[in-house]
């Protein structure tokens, strides 16, 4: 049992780092990322792939997946940045396939449908089993604590200041002498960073990759976790993403209750809650459990 409550902590780790990023670019700024699992599936490939194939070191390939998320982040910002809200959320869907889809197919690099194996993980050999799952679990929760960290710093600072401004309109913003550009394409570059860095730690702890663990449902997922626990707002959507993971990992039971319900009908089911859920969500708490924290006026200090 604590196994399984330390591998599901883990997983929590890896939605707040999804979530911390989505608050960047959508909480914070205003810009649509479907592309989640996009970006996630770029990190945990380029890790994998640099430290089996090349024999890089686990720190080396986290790192080179920092960079070549940021760089792809960079990238299909400046592209897009300057599309609208539906249009840009089609064109990182579009984008979150284009990376699966190559995956799938191109299985000399990626092996396909096959998975990918990692066997490269930091200090293996020096703890048993149960104390190297607490040792990773670290490891990731000091990810999540850096990313959130940097989120806070840069949500008290004149920049976030002029990420939200130009959220709430971007027109006035560059009125006002913003780059809106600038910023835009700094901030989603700065999440896709964070995204392929939890897919590298993602690939280094289930040590198996495939392009099934990367389809439009992680951007679900991570979404739900941003909405429910409060867009803008980082101590929110920490909570958000550990209920998202509570309630997906609860619902994986309900065969166990419900006798006619076999594992295919269990699956179907839990995403329809999770549905259900989203939509409760909007409906009476549209502004999240933990909502945006509100900056102060000299008059209200």
């Amino acid at each position: 049992m604590l196994s399984y409550l330390i591998s599901m902590t883990t997983f929590v780790g890896f939605f707040m780092i999804l979530a911390l990023a989505l608050n960047l670019q959508w909480g914070m700024t205003g810009m649509v990322n479907f592309g989640i699992a996009g970006f996630y599936a770029l990190g945990a490939y380029t890790s994998g792939l640099l430290t089996v194939e090349a024999g890089w070191p686990f720190l080396f390939g986290v790192a080179a997946a920092a960079v070549v998320g940021l760089v792809f982040g960079v990238a299909l910002s400046y592209l897009s940045v300057r599309l609208r809200d539906d249009f840009l959320a089609i064109v990182t869907l579009g984008f979150a396939e284009l990376v699966r889809l190559f995956a799938l197919n191109e299985d000399w690099l990626t092996r396909g449908p096959r998975g990918l194996p990692i066997d490269v993980r930091p200090l293996s050999g020096v703890f048993d089993r149960d104390g190297y799952a607490i040792f990773y679990l670290g490891i990731v929760a000091s990810a999540v604590l850096i990313a959130f960290l940097v989120n806070e710093r840069i949500r008290r600072s004149p920049y976030g200041r002029a990420a939200k401004a130009i959220r709430e309109d971007d027109v006035v913003a560059e009125v006002l002498g913003k780059n809106v550009l600038r910023i835009r394409i700094q901030i989603f570059g700065l999440g896709a960073l964070y995204m392929a860095v939890a897919g590298a730690l993602y690939a280094h702890y289930t040590q198996n990759i495939s392009p099934d663990h990367f389809t439009p449902v992680v951007a679900i997922f991570i979404w739900m976790s941003v909405i429910a626990g409060g867009a803008g707002n980082n101590k929110g959507l920490l909570l958000g993403a550990g209920l998202v993971m509570m309630f997906l990992e609860g619902s994986r039971f309900l065969g166990e209750f419900i006798s006619f319900m076999d594992a295919e009908k269990a699956s179907a089911i839990r995403i329809i809650l999770i549905g259900v859920l989203l939509i409760l969500v909007i409906r009476f708490r549209p502004q999240g459990l933990m909502p945006e924290e509100r900056f102060k006026g000299p008059s209200e200090i």
